[in-house]
């Protein structure tokens, strides 16, 4: 397969797979696509650990990071050294209680006095973004790719001069216009049936509209987890699929057992797009936690990054708790058919050959 993105990053196959998972990345790496590791929820320490693995494990192959630097947030003008302090004044006491009224109600325990105290804002500023983005550039990685709105600038400059290209998320043909102002290389093209932040408008109505937009590549992302979607998506005009959600049941991925079977037993009913992890709309697994938040009793989210400040140490505690009812994530409707565990190598070679599948039964409909 071939395409613009095959030969901008020297790979095999235009299959990008976004995890959490540094054993994940290296494995789709090792596979022929491309692997990008969410840096999220990394320290910028963690990151260097997480990286310097993936570099001994990748076989020489290319990968890619993916930060998250949203265009507008809370606190944005507020000094660094300040900002987690400022941010944390601004979370209304009722808030808080109806947090902990909900832990109570459904009797999670708080954390023990050993325990780490929680991440109340990772990556989700300009400020703490940065350092990750240093982390990344001191590693070979091949693509720098931002999750929320265009980057800025001057990062996308800094990527350049690394020789690293840049690649982000836009929901609709203006944020890609917005993206390719930047200096963007690649635009992923995500619809609303993805995991994790996402727009109102589905991946079969947005890729043709984004590739018409911008003259620089388009990858399709949301609801692909197969090789008819990813033939569907390049029949629409993009050069390569942008996957994620199809890695959280992998074999390599570090997904907690409770919130892989219930991947695997879940319909694509059943997720949701909620405001209630991060304060922008986020495609999660539907479950107690999303319907507290849309109750009437609720006083409603706050914005980013307010509520991951607000409900953080809520997810680890349910988390460690048997409180499954509460225990939510990001999650696309591809796993209405995700019902079984595979390799990752599997799964990019279970798309190429679904790819080629569907190319011949086209050939076949079109055939004299």
């Amino acid at each position: 397969m071939r395409t613009r993105v095959t030969d901008m990053f020297g790979i095999e196959l235009p299959i990008f797979a976004f995890s959490h998972c540094r054993d994940v990345v290296a494995a789709v790496s090792r596979a022929g696509g491309m692997g990008v590791l969410g840096a999220l929820y990394f320290t910028p320490e963690e990151l260097e650990t997480e990286l310097k693995w993936i570099d001994d494990h990748v076989d020489g192959k290319p990968y890619g990071v993916d930060v998250v630097m949203p265009a507008s947030y809370e606190g944005a003008d507020f000094a660094p050294e300040e900002l987690v302090g400022r941010l944390q004044s601004m979370i209304p006491e009722g808030h808080r209680a109806f947090v902990e009224n909900l832990l109570a109600k459904h009797g999670v325990p708080a954390l023990s006095a050993d325990a780490e105290a929680g991440r109340v804002l990772l990556g989700w500023t300009d400020a703490t973004a940065r350092p990750q983005v240093e982390v990344a550039l001191r590693h070979p990685i091949a693509l720098l790719a931002n999750a929320l709105g265009p980057p800025p600038a001057d990062v996308v400059e800094l990527a350049h001069s690394h020789g690293v290209k840049v690649a982000a998320l836009a929901s609709t043909p203006r944020h890609a216009l917005k993206q390719v102002e930047v200096g963007v290389d690649v635009v992923v093209a995500q619809g609303t049936e993805a995991g994790g932040h996402t727009g109102e408008i589905s991946t079969m109505v947005l890729i043709p509209q984004v590739v018409d937009a911008v003259d620089v590549p388009v990858l399709a992302a949301g609801g692909i987890g197969n090789g008819r979607q990813m033939a569907a998506g390049m029949a629409l005009g993009a050069e390569g699929v942008w996957t994620g959600s199809i890695w959280l049941a992998v074999e390599e991925a570090d997904t907690p057992e409770m919130a892989k079977r219930r991947i695997l037993e879940a319909t694509s009913r059943d997720t949701v797009r909620s405001r209630s992890w991060t304060g922008k709309p986020a495609r999660l697994l539907r479950n107690e936690w999303t319907e507290a938040w849309e109750s009437e009793e609720s006083p409603g989210t706050l914005p980013m990054p307010l509520q991951f400040m607000l409900v953080s140490d809520a997810l680890r505690r349910i988390g460690r708790s048997d409180a499954s009812e509460l225990a939510t994530f990001p999650a696309g409707q591809i796993i209405g058919v995700m019902n079984q565990v595979r390799s990752a190598k599997d799964v990019v070679f279970g798309l190429v050959e679904e790819y080629g599948e569907a190319l011949e039964r086209l050939e076949r409909l079109t055939g004299d």
